[in-house]
């Protein structure tokens, strides 16, 4: 059982973490480019961006992601998501490292080299680099507290400064900088620099005897400095990035980012104190005495006088023109980077439904109107019957030994009859809708029938008709109260191989619309899908139709399967693979809502027997153990491939069900 949750964890959180680190990492890189672009400018403008690209890796786009999609108008029908476009393009962006499931989705085969590469994807990396991980942040942590604890321990010992030079030219700086609370100023026997410690009560550690080798411009000046640090609230900020790194700690981009913050942070100070008035010559030899005085502060939440680089500071202090003010176009500019970087997230979670997102149950007015069977029989079925039989002659609906989940299946599918939903997109109910079988025949009214038939209505579409009968049956004898919900979940996407298709066309006439001619005796038409371990073989298949059934395949991992190849027409098919897992079910026991192999059919029109039949599907024969997984299968055997992919996923969740009286 562990090993399956820590691959269900690892499936679930690789693509996400990878998907956010490579999101983090661009913004980081062009915060980069912007901070080139306002080189000339203030140091404050340039911190702004370095804090932002750190905070980046705090707060991930999915967040707003999910803001916008909560901000959606709630649809109460599923639908898909445009395919091209700028959806498209970020859909295909923000699953770039799904490619990690695809490996997990793989079991071992017969071949020793899948065996042990599958054993080490599915069960040793996730633990080890969870343990690297988990390794990296404890030494993290531990190397800080160390260092916090010594800064700790000079603060223990240090003295309250009331009076003297240095309170008053405290005080008179304070009321400059506009600061409304006064710092309380420690005096300190640590040879520790001076430096503001604390957050949400800072404090000014002073160390003693740095005073009298200081003169009154050179103490104005480092007093200074440190009310800078306090007004722009440099504390919190290092304590924000020391997050980061503690969780990031290998990235080797966030190490650098610390490097820049301190580097812009000190900058801004400076030029704050020179703007102020003071000597840039007094301030340069405040800060070389007080390096000469004192060891440098070994936290980095310690805003102090020496950090950054030494020599190049002195070069910027001693040559300083004066740095620009942001002019209109520069300020333009970060205002639409910003305004980009929050807004098209949450337009992206517009685009899509929310996860998690139900409409509301259909209204009284809605069932009323929805077409009904004109007579159902419902009884329970014959006890230890093992086919199940699934048919739509004309004017009839036929279930042999269907489960109250087969039916909810079948009725609420947003496919064509036959290709139910899984059993994972019904959610809730009693257990007895998993248990209990029933025999159903139902007789649509012969006015519908005609009426129908009179418009040439497609089979397909009077397929959907059945579905809404098949509906208010279960509203009007189960009782039934569903609501609709879509999750964004992980998918697959068929597309073509890199070689191209290898389906062969079906010469199977389709199915004619309702009413047409029936095939001659011997005759097959319309769709016939057959299931068993590890094969798959259609007749007359549209890619729609080998997308969903695939979809029910235990080695595909309960994915819904979105086509995408953009074939049209339809085809015969033959897939082998290695089997895996329980035998495929098209519902019941299995995933899905539809009957299983040897049981059922799943959509069609047999010949021999007239109207519009849904044929019985065969038992095929188990495929050889030693084959290729479904994944290559389908690359090698139809030309076309899987990918990850994220799409809203279309769920039932059952509210209410009761057990029908038998007539």
């Amino acid at each position: 059982m562990i090993p399956n949750y820590l691959r269900l964890i690892w499936a679930a959180v690789a693509p996400a973490v990878a998907n956010h680190l490579w999101q983090s990492t661009a913004f980081a890189l062009i915060a980069a480019l912007l901070t080139l672009a306002l080189r000339k400018n203030q140091a404050r403008a340039r911190y702004w961006l370095w804090l932002a690209a750190s905070l980046k890796f705090l707060v991930p786009f999915s967040l707003l992601v999910v803001i916008g999609s909560h901000l959606a108008r709630p649809n109460a029908e599923l639908h898909s998501a445009p395919a091209g476009g700028l959806y498209a393009a970020v859909q295909e962006v923000a699953t770039v490292s799904d490619f990690l499931t695809v490996g997990l989705s793989q079991k071992p085969t017969a071949n020793p080299q899948a065996v042990v590469r599958s054993y080490l994807l599915i069960h040793l990396i996730p633990v080890m680099l969870g343990i690297v991980w988990l390794g990296g942040l404890v030494v993290v942590l531990f190397i800080w507290i160390a260092r916090w604890r010594r800064i700790d321990v000079a603060l223990r010992g240090a003295m309250p400064l009331r009076e003297g030079r240095e309170v008053e030219s405290l005080r008179r700086l304070e009321r400059i900088a506009g600061i409304r609370k006064p710092l309380e100023l420690l005096l300190s026997r640590a040879h520790l620099e001076p430096g503001i410690f604390g957050i949400l009560r800072p404090v000014l550690v002073w160390p003693e005897g740095i005073s009298e080798h200081l003169a009154d411009a050179q103490l104005d000046a480092v007093l200074a400095h440190e009310v800078w640090h306090v007004r722009r609230r440099d504390n919190l900020a290092a304590a924000m990035h020391m997050a980061v790194e503690a969780v990031f700690w290998f990235h080797p981009l966030v190490w650098w980012l610390g490097g820049r913050l301190v580097e812009e942070r000190e900058r801004a100070c400076d030029e704050a104190v020179l703007q102020l008035g003071n000597q840039p010559r007094a301030y340069a030899e405040s800060i070389l005495k007080t390096c000469e005085f004192c060891v440098g502060s070994p936290l980095s939440c310690v805003s102090g006088v020496t950090g950054a680089d030494l020599k190049k500071r002195i070069v910027r202090i001693m040559t300083q023109r004066g740095s620009r003010r942001l002019d209109l176009r520069r300020k333009l500019l970060l205002g639409v980077v910003g305004f980009l970087a929050v807004v098209v997230p949450i337009a992206f979670g517009l685009s899509r439904p929310s996860a998690g997102l139900r409409s509301a149950p259909a209204s009284e007015d809605t069932a009323a109107s929805a077409p009904k069977f004109e007579v159902a029989s419902i009884k329970p079925a014959k006890p230890g019957a093992h086919g199940r039989l699934f048919e739509i002659p004309p004017g009839r609906f036929i279930a042999t030994n269907f489960t109250a989940k087969m039916l909810i299946g079948l009725a609420y599918s947003y496919k064509q009859p036959g290709l139910a939903l899984r059993d994972d997109q019904i959610l809730g109910g009693p257990k007895w809708i998993n248990s209990e079988s029933f025999d159903i025949n139902a007789k649509v009214e012969d006015s519908l029938v005609r009426e129908e038939e009179e418009k040439k209505l497609p089979s397909d579409q009077w397929g959907d008709q059945i579905k809404l009968m098949v509906q208010s049956m279960l509203t009007e004898r189960f009782k039934l109260k569903v609501t609709h919900e879509t999750k964004e979940l992980p998918v697959y996407v068929l597309v073509v191989a890199k070689h191209g298709p290898k389906l062969t066309k079906s010469t199977v006439p389709p199915l004619g619309p309702l009413g047409a001619k029936p095939p001659a005796p011997g005759a097959r038409r319309g769709t016939m899908i057959s299931i068993g371990r590890g094969q798959l073989t259609g007749v007359g298949m549209s890619v729609d139709e080998l997308a969903s059934a695939l979809s029910h395949m235990p080695g595909i991992g309960g994915r819904e399967i979105v086509n995408q190849t953009g074939l049209e027409g339809r085809y015969d098919v033959t897939l082998k693979w290695t089997p895996e897992g329980p035998r495929p079910m098209f519902g019941g026991p299995g995933p899905g809502g539809a009957p299983g192999p040897g049981e059922s059919a799943v959509a069609g029109q047999a010949g021999g027997t007239g109207g519009n039949q849904q044929p019985t599907a065969g038992t095929t024969p188990a495929s050889d153990s030693s084959g290729p997984s479904i994944f290559t299968a389908i690359q090698q055997q139809l030309g076309l491939r899987l990918k990850p992919g994220k799409a809203p996923v279309g769920m039932i969740v059952i509210d209410h069900i009761e057990q029908p009286t038998p007539n």
